[in-house]
């Protein structure tokens, strides 16, 4: 951070849940924006889940965290969002059995306008928003959408748990640690369609570094199993915990934060959801998985990387769903 003097305020919405219950504690202890950075947390949630947050508050209490200056509990956008830094947006309607992904667009699409305009009317104009609930690249846009006085490259969606799980499967596969697998990326849409890339991810060796390819020399993993098992491991979580991802993706909002607020290592790639800007093809306007590097709190897309034709081909089937997706969330917004 610029002045590591200021008290930063971050908003967690959601935060009754269980990806908010480990998240506030990453922010607490410094993991997200330094071990020096004073912060103010604001837990927004529903009426009826205030005495779960007065609970979470005295669990943060009795950690005798040294960086909290505050933290306060509401219901209410207008205080949650007032002066706000960074707005972290947990909170969304879960897709029910038997639910069309238009009726989830339409659930999600009431509360991101709400907190859209909460953040358009009483945030800094320099606030940074990171969305988090399914469809999160187009609750990002919905969000965007009904904040015009707030740049659109303020909004972001978290792709980093699959980016995150994409080094973490290449480590397994290489037998080495996630601190020396980089440059593994995921481009497009948080949905079964992102595209997990290793083309010019690398792999630190005793030797030296080393390509993707010829550590793992299996073409056929990397191309087929790997690109599965990344698109489909939210599903395999659910499957085994009988609930959704929650400390990894509380892990992954705090890498996509501290990286956002205090850069990233020189070279190294990270995977962000963006406003895109046409980089690649891809349409501008939408909400895109794109690889960036973070210098001073600013994110620039990765130029003029080579794209081969399944990764060509893979981009756009994924910024076609995002392209029906926007669509949709226009009708919907215009209903209103």
């Amino acid at each position: 951070m610029s002045n590591q003097s200021d008290v930063v305020n971050v908003v967690v919405s959601g935060a009754a849940g269980q990806i908010g219950y480990s998240l506030v504690f990453n922010i607490v202890r410094g993991d997200m924006f330094g071990i020096d950075q004073k912060v103010r947390v604001v837990l927004l949630d529903i009426a009826p889940m205030m005495d779960s947050l007065k609970g979470l508050i005295l669990e943060i209490e009795d950690g005798c965290f040294p960086l909290v200056s505050e933290v306060i509990a509401t219901s209410d956008p207008k205080e949650a969002f007032t002066n706000i830094d960074y707005a972290i947006l947990v909170g969304g309607m879960p897709r029910k059995e038997g639910m069309e992904r238009v009726d989830l667009l339409r659930a999600n699409a009431a509360i991101f306008k709400v907190q859209g305009k909460a953040i358009n009317d009483y945030a800094k104009k320099t606030v940074k928003v990171l969305v988090v609930a399914n469809p999160a690249n187009t609750n990002a846009f919905i969000a965007l959408a009904n904040a015009p006085n707030i740049p659109p490259e303020n909004f972001s969606c978290l792709t980093r748990l699959d980016h995150n799980r994409a080094k973490a499967q290449i480590a397994a596969k290489a037998g080495v640690s996630v601190k020396d697998v980089h440059n593994v990326i995921v481009w497009g849409n948080h949905s079964l369609t992102i595209y997990p890339d290793t083309r010019y991810g690398y792999i630190n060796l005793p030797s030296g570094k080393s390509t993707v390819a010829s550590v793992i020399k299996n073409d056929q993993w990397l191309t087929n199993d790997f690109v599965s098992t990344v698109q489909k491991r939210g599903a395999a979580v659910i499957a085994a915990r009988k609930l959704s991802s929650a400390a990894s993706a509380a892990k992954a909002i705090t890498d996509h934060m501290r990286d956002w607020a205090l850069g990233t290592p020189e070279g190294e790639y990270v995977s962000m959801g963006v406003y895109s800007d046409g980089s690649y093809n891809v349409p501008a306007g939408v909400i895109f998985s794109f690889p960036v590097t973070i210098k001073n709190g600013v994110y620039s897309i990765v130029p003029g990387l080579p794209i081969d034709q399944i990764t060509r081909d893979r981009i756009d089937l994924t910024a076609k769903e995002l392209v029906e997706e926007k669509d949709m969330a226009v009708k919907i917004l215009a209903e209103n």
